[in-house]
């Protein structure tokens, strides 16, 4: 059950057709934790299955949400973050079209305003993908 009452984009700078999570699931302290309705006619998919760029945006916009949702619970506008480096990127699996994935990600650190973030995207009960993100805030966009 998503927790948010708004259209995601209230939560994510991304707008149609780049959004890529449906919504917020869980939002716990340093973790989060979306859900993803995978459309056969979404950008990212392939021959029938999600392929890696579209996990990856996935991830970046579970981090994304997290900030979103903070912002809206303290009544202050959402910042835009910026990937600024991806690590340890790996793909077990491409989820197919059809199927919802769950996407968590964990903040290990934050300095100024960069934020080190490790996500996974899980789908019928498995690990489709992982890596860990450096994210760059931007308060004042």
């Amino acid at each position: 059950m998503f927790i948010h009452t708004d259209d995601i984009t209230a939560y994510i700078p991304q707008r149609t057709p780049i959004v890529m999570i449906s919504g917020i699931l869980e939002v716990d302290g340093p973790k989060t934790r979306t859900g993803f309705n995978i459309a056969a006619d979404n950008i990212f998919v392939e021959n029938g299955v999600l392929t890696a760029p579209g996990l990856m945006e996935n991830i970046a916009q579970t981090a994304a949400a997290r900030i979103g949702y903070i912002s809206k619970q303290e009544n202050t506008p959402v910042p835009l973050g910026f990937i600024g480096a991806v690590k340890d990127l790996e793909i077990f699996e491409l989820p197919p079209a059809g199927q919802m994935i769950e996407t968590t990600t964990e903040i290990g650190s934050e300095v100024f305003n960069a934020t080190m973030v490790t996500g996974k995207v899980m789908w019928d009960g498995r690990i489709m993908a992982q890596c860990e993100m450096k994210i760059f805030i931007n308060p004042q966009l």
